[in-house]
């Protein structure tokens, strides 16, 4: 008959607990993009809406001025005597397409300058450098302006005047990142041996940039929503009747002690906004950039 020894850790050797591994760290990064992905999904929801469905029309001051909250007037009316739940409402579609108009337009520019100046080389090279610097460096207010003076204050006028001020902030990013890529070792055989460059850029450049740029759109999503409401609410935004959040906290701040809620509603929408899309450019760098991962590891 045998008898089984017990197992026994010495005194003073703390038994081995698992390391928390992947695991955990994968949870947290789920959990960042779920939650970045609710608020702004809340919100682009609240947009789709607005397209189809409005509690009132934008111009209707039937409800008297400074109305309180209640059954007809959830948010209650603003100093016209217009519903301000449908005014958050639309704001809410304004800073969507703000955001996804700017974004478009800084993609479409910013990554077709940025490929060109990182095959650039020499003095050409040296320029568009420079000349991305510069843009970057002019103040996106100043941009609006004068595109307002040269067409009118609509919403086309501030996306245009924000996703160009954006496109060299993306042209700059792409450069540095196709350059680096093209300093890899199969990217210079590739060329050596004569593959075309719209191959190289298409088949090697661009799936390698991808997951770095992607992170950097959403983060200038939410960068475009804050410039649209500041915009707005120098009055150089969507006129009336149109409510974008940054006129409506530019209307409510003469009665915000009144009627609070004129100012509260658009703001809090912003910033759960701004939090969202933050968060969910935080999950993405988490997940689909490589070196992210590995110094998380």
């Amino acid at each position: 008959m045998t008898t089984r020894t017990p197992s026994v850790t010495p005194v003073g050797i703390p038994s081995p607990t698992p390391p928390a591994g992947p695991r955990k760290r994968s949870a947290a990064r789920s959990y960042t993009l779920i939650t970045g992905c609710t608020l702004a999904g809340l919100i682009a929801l609240l947009a789709l809406v607005s397209y189809v469905w409005l509690p009132y029309a934008l111009d209707d001051t039937s409800g008297g001025r400074l109305t309180a909250p209640g059954a007809d007037h959830v948010l209650g009316t603003d100093k016209l005597g217009r519903d301000l739940f449908t005014q958050v409402m639309n704001g809410s579609r304004i800073a969507v397409q703000a955001g996804l108009g700017s974004v478009l337009i800084a993609a479409t520019i910013g990554v077709t300058l940025g490929v060109l100046a990182a095959f650039a080389e020499g003095w050409l090279d040296d320029t568009v450098s420079a000349f991305l610097d510069i843009l970057i460096a002019f103040p996106t207010l100043l941009l609006a302006m004068l595109i307002v003076a040269a067409r009118s204050a609509t919403l086309s006028s501030a996306v245009l005047a924000i996703g160009l001020a954006q496109s060299a902030i993306v042209a700059r990013l792409v450069r540095i990142l196709v350059k680096r890529v093209l300093a890899l070792d199969y990217i210079t055989a590739a060329r050596t041996s004569g593959t075309s460059w719209i191959r190289i850029v298409a088949g090697h450049v661009l799936p390698n940039i991808w997951p770095t740029l992607i992170v950097n759109l959403a983060l200038q999503f939410g960068l475009a929503v804050l410039a649209e409401a500041g915009l707005s609410y120098l009055g150089l935004g969507a006129p009336p009747p149109h409510a974008s959040w940054g006129r409506m906290l530019q209307e409510a701040q003469a009665t915000f002690t009144t009627a609070p809620a004129g100012a509260l509603a658009p703001g809090i929408l912003l910033v759960l906004l701004v939090i969202g899309v933050n968060l969910i450019a935080d999950g993405l760098r988490d997940t689909l950039d490589p070196a992210t991962k590995s110094r998380r590891a």
